[in-house]
């Protein structure tokens, strides 16, 4: 491998300046932000992101919160991709493919990800949507019982451990109040439908949320068609006034969906609703079933101390059919078309919360430690028998794979000054990894074995007032990434077993921010961030659904992010989400670009471009929401090109969309019914709403519709 000398891009150039403009453009802004009083002011919120309740204002990280009214307003509430786009650093793309699950990348984490979500934390009412391995899901989620969204991004991430680009926790609702039941009915183009229903309230000291939904599409392309069903339960019981007991429990069924593959660019230009011979031929498809359930304990020890205890235990079924074609198959080294895989996994996070005073100032901290475990039960099946494709062959691979994390942790915040406050952390983070082979047949040799990897992240941070409303901070945390079990899974060469050659990543990330606000113009958040990575893993070859991954070296993401929100009066909200990134490699290195490939042979020189990165993406909202009658709004979204591969020979086109609702909201007696019309792409513009980064046989894109309508009415009735 190669290092060479990285010539810094022109945004360097403006990440500097704006930085060196983030105090004196403070300065100015306290001069008009004499007074705050709206009480609507995103900023006077409480997340707990960092672990610790504070105003998101008052923290050395870029927070975002999103209620769960303004989640489900005017929208489908099927993918969580629909309500983060006005998340500056985060790009949330609805794949339109429902075995591949959203793709989501925080500041250029988590885009080479060829299903599901990694590089990026999730969480569902504090119990890991992320698995030990760094993998994650979040097609679990019941949308419609959501109460809100926080979104971390930035060196803090580093303090929920292994594969944290950024945080994405979702809560449930609190059950209180009188008991209230709501349905909710949707329709829309390509045959889409939804249909949910949830009750919740409090009854003797217990609250209570149980929702169910059920959502069906027959796809905008051609074999995508989708059914899934999901039901969420949470149940708050406080023994005395110290202690607050939490269930939670979720259910997710995705009995068929079609998996389309992506397109070359000629059958993307000609036909963007097609799909390539091979997944009819095949009949891609995945099913799954989850299913998890969590306790969280929390006492009040004394005034000073607070004891929290989170378990859960969860289980995920998947079987996948592949486009492998049936003359690879016929290496008798070769793991089939169709993979099984059976996961449980359970853990456990103790924390203990202080709340005291050192040298006269307060200060707070928090320790903890946490585990978890997955046992994998993988196997490989051929995708046909005899003529007959797209069924479950003979087994070409077997095994069982475990991995485990033990991580201890320690942050804390001080506030130094009424003006000054610091905040920092540790966590150590021990992750193994070992797979116990079960397939030794013929030529197939025994492949188990077994790698560890740990990693240290310390994280410091410090928020300074320069008036109540005007705040600067700067943080700085080192954080690491291992291979997934399914970045482990397949050796570049074609060779049997897991790839345990695999380094784990590391990163260097630094913050610098500014946040504001006033009733005249809104809350303004302004931050540039720069994030080095040594030993990368990036793709090296992927075909018919199968990747493998390598190392390759250093990499650099800088960026700047924007955002803007403001309540006007009458009724009138406006939002604006600006993100700039500029991601390259700092590091020569050698990858494939041809499929079968036995060896690494095409090079990639330092600074090009990471793939399935936009380069910039703006949102713009503006909403009119009375309390009763017509309400409505209009959305703006814009995404720079996309380069497809490492090569950067090609890229998915930027685009801009526009979208529009309107709807009506009426109390009658004990009933609140709320009805809505919605288009989306209203120019109906042709452009791919995600790509497969590094897609073997230049099928790289994945369309997104042109126009299309969703109408939608939900009832709620309180007794």
């Amino acid at each position: 491998m190669q290092t060479v000398t990285h010539r810094y891009p022109p945004t360097l150039s403006l990440l500097l300046t704006v930085a060196s403009l983030l105090l004196p453009s403070a300065a100015m802004a306290q001069a008009s932000a004499e007074s705050s009083a709206d009480p609507r002011v995103l900023s006077a919120i409480v997340v707990t992101a960092t672990r610790v309740d504070a105003l998101g204002f008052d923290v050395p990280a870029s927070i975002d919160r999103l209620d769960g009214e303004d989640i489900r307003a005017g929208r489908a509430q099927v993918n969580i991709s629909e309500s983060l786009g006005g998340v500056p650093g985060l790009l949330a793309r609805d794949r339109q493919n429902y075995a591949q699950d959203v793709q989501i990348s925080v500041r250029g984490f988590g885009a080479r990800s060829t299903f599901g979500i990694r590089g990026v934390r999730l969480y569902l009412d504090g119990i890991p949507g992320t698995l030990p391995d760094g993998q994650g899901q979040i097609s679990n989620v019941e949308l419609g019982s959501v109460g809100r969204v926080e979104i971390l991004r930035g060196p803090f991430s580093a303090l929920y451990g292994n594969s944290s680009g950024g945080v994405i926790q979702v809560f449930t609702e609190e059950g209180s109040g009188a008991p209230r039941l709501r349905l909710d009915v949707a329709a829309g183009s390509d045959g889409m439908s939804r249909l949910g229903v949830q009750a919740s309230g409090a009854s003797d000291g217990i609250g209570y949320v149980v929702g169910a939904s059920r959502f069906g599409a027959n796809g905008y392309r051609d074999h995508s068609a989708a059914d899934r069903r999901l039901a969420n339960a949470k149940l708050t019981l406080r023994p005395d006034d110290d202690s607050t007991l939490t269930l939670v429990a979720n259910a997710m069924s995705l009995p068929r969906a079609q998996d389309p593959l992506g397109l070359t660019r000629a059958q993307f230009d000609a036909n963007p609703r097609g799909v390539d011979a091979s997944a009819l031929v095949f009949d891609t498809r995945k099913t799954v079933d989850q299913s998890q359930a969590g306790l969280v304990y929390e006492r009040r020890v004394d005034p000073a101390n607070t004891l929290a205890l989170t378990t859960y235990l969860g289980h995920r079924g998947t079987q996948q059919f592949q486009s492998i074609p049936v003359s690879t198959q016929a290496s008798p080294l070769h793991p089939g078309g169709v993979i099984a895989l059976g996961r449980d996994y359970r853990g456990i996070d103790a924390r203990w919360t202080l709340k005291t005073q050192w040298l006269d100032k307060p200060l707070t901290v928090v320790a903890g430690l946490a585990y978890d475990d997955l046992a994998e039960q993988r196997q490989g099946f051929q995708n046909f028998i005899g003529p007959v494709l797209g069924v479950q062959g003979a087994l070409r691979r077997d095994e069982r794979n475990d991995v485990s994390n033990a991580d201890q942790y320690l942050q804390g915040t001080w506030k130094v000054t009424s003006d000054l406050s610091l905040s920092g952390g540790l966590r150590h983070s021990d992750v193994r990894f070992r797979s116990n082979d079960r397939y030794v047949v013929g030529p197939n040799p025994d492949d188990s074995g077994s790698v560890a990897y740990n990693s240290t992240s310390p994280v410091l941070g410090a928020v300074y007032a320069l008036s109540s409303d005007v705040h600067v901070y700067a943080s700085a945390g080192r954080g690491f990434e291992t291979p997934t079990l399914n970045e482990l899974a397949y050796r570049p060469g074609g060779e049997t077993g897991l790839n345990l050659a695999l380094k784990a990543s590391s990163s260097t990330s630094v913050e610098l921010g500014l946040k504001t606000r006033s009733t005249a113009w809104g809350e303004v958040t302004l931050a540039v961030f720069r994030t080095e990575t040594n030993d990368e893993i990036v793709t090296q070859t992927n075909s018919g659904g199968r990747t493998t991954f390598q190392n390759a070296g250093a990499t650099q993401r800088m960026g700047l992010e924007l955002g803007w929100s403001h309540y006007f009066q009458n009724d009138w909200s406006a939002r604006l989400a600006y993100t700039l990134l500029d991601a390259r490699y700092r590091d020569t290195f050698i990858t494939c670009t041809t499929t079968p490939c036995a060896a690494a042979n095409t090079v990639i020189p330092s600074d090009n471009r990471i793939p399935g990165l936009a380069r910039s993406s703006l949102f713009a909202a503006l909403n009119w929401a009375p309390a009763q009658g017509w309400r409505g709004g209009a959305e703006m979204r814009h995404v720079s090109q996309v380069f497809v591969n490492d090569t950067n020979s090609d890229t998915a086109p930027a685009y801009t969309l526009l979208a529009a609702h309107m709807g009506y909201l009426a109390t009658v007696g004990a009933w609140t019914l709320n009805g809505f019309l919605r288009v989306d792409n209203l120019l109906g513009q042709d452009y791919a709403g995600s790509v497969i980064v590094n897609e073997g046989n230049g099928r790289y894109f994945e369309p997104a519709p042109g126009r299309t309508w969703l109408a939608g009415v939900s009832a709620t009735l309180e007794f």
